[in-house]
């Protein structure tokens, strides 16, 4: 059954790395990389400024923790445990795969800690402001094309997007249940203080 699982895998990614430009290759490139997001991430740290004030710290503490527990389950443990080698690493499927540039990403690609990442703080920022902000739900989209170019790249079968998918929920609720936890705390705290 794994086996299967693993074959379906890698038809999957040939169907899907299939679908590329040269035109696009720079663009996608770019747009894998962690420091082209930094406006983004300013911008979401302004809006937990601005809604959380100087309560700030929770949230901040909360998705601290999605992220290091995301890079730590997928980085730290998944890929030196599993072993299972990128596609773009992959001896079988060399000339199969559309590389760009000669990019490889790590030897090792299973979980992606991208997509976990990436749908790890979705999921908080969603949970944590959807009430008030309904457009952050918007952060879903853009986990999702931001884990199809490690596809595109041909650095990751799409099994390693997804189950760092499921891995980013998870730590992105868990964040989001320990802010939540910590704000009713605060708010109990200084209630107390008052009276």
């Amino acid at each position: 059954m794994v086996d299967q699982l693993i074959e379906w895998d890698k038809k999957l990614l040939l169907f899907l790395n299939g679908f590329h430009v040269s035109w696009l290759d720079p663009i996608v490139l770019f747009a894998t990389e962690t420091f082209v997001w930094l406006p983004l991430y300013l911008f979401l740290l302004y809006i937990l400024i601005r809604t959380y004030k100087k309560d700030v710290w929770i949230p901040l503490i909360g998705i601290t923790l999605v992220i290091v527990l995301a890079d730590q389950i997928t980085s730290g443990f998944m890929k030196p445990y599993f072993a299972r080698l990128r596609p773009s690493q992959e001896p079988t499927l060399k000339g199969l795969v559309h590389l760009v540039d000669g990019y490889l990403g790590g030897l090792y690609g299973f979980a992606s800690s991208h997509a976990a990442n990436t749908m790890g703080t979705a999921t908080f920022f969603t949970l944590l402001l959807r009430s008030t902000k309904p457009w952050i739900v918007w952060l879903f989209l853009w986990a999702v094309l931001l884990t199809y170019t490690r596809i595109y790249l041909g650095v990751h079968y799409p099994g390693d997007i997804t189950v760092g998918w499921l891995i980013g929920a998870g730590c992105g609720w868990t964040g989001f249940r320990v802010a939540k936890a910590l704000l009713a705390w605060n708010e109990k705290r200084r209630a107390s203080s008052t009276v």
